[in-house]
């Protein structure tokens, strides 16, 4: 075989992989999430269908006050969103990217969770409406520190 039918054969067999691993990823097992949100917010059901995208079953909870919700998961107030979820041994405040969730249930960090506070314009769920604002995505453990997680 010469070099050149060597390379278009390897360039095609690596191709072949790039088009079977999202296959591969998909069937793997959907992470459970559980969504304890208010029923009169919609901006809610948007970030519900954003991670539910993303491959995550969720189990939506409709709760009068997510505050008590948060308290109990340990949110610290300064953090608190409109919504939280429960997955593996953390917990998400807000509007927080499912990219991001995976990603923090991949590396598995000691803290307990994420949280975007308030609900910034195109955050997921928050794509409607005015431009798209930069936030922060924030660590935070059952202290109360808090770290940048990420910036979007």
């Amino acid at each position: 075989m010469e070099r050149r039918d060597f390379v278009r054969t390897a360039l095609g067999a690596g191709a072949a992989l790039v088009v079977v691993s999202p296959a591969l990823r998909a069937s793997a097992a959907p992470v459970a999430m559980t969504v304890y949100k208010s029923p009169l917010r919609g901006c809610c059901g948007e970030w519900v269908k954003h991670v539910q995208a993303a491959g995550f079953t969720v189990r939506v909870v409709a709760v009068d006050d997510v505050a008590e919700v948060n308290r109990t998961a340990g949110v610290p107030d300064a953090l608190e969103g409109c919504h939280t979820a429960l997955v593996g041994a953390y917990v998400i405040s807000g509007h927080v990217p499912a990219d991001l969730v995976q990603k923090m249930l991949a590396e598995k960090p000691k803290f307990t969770g994420l949280a975007v506070p308030g609900m910034p314009q195109g955050s997921p769920g928050m794509e409607q409406g005015q431009a798209r604002q930069h936030y922060d995505v924030v660590s935070f453990d059952r202290s109360g520190k808090t770290s940048v997680y990420a910036r979007r």
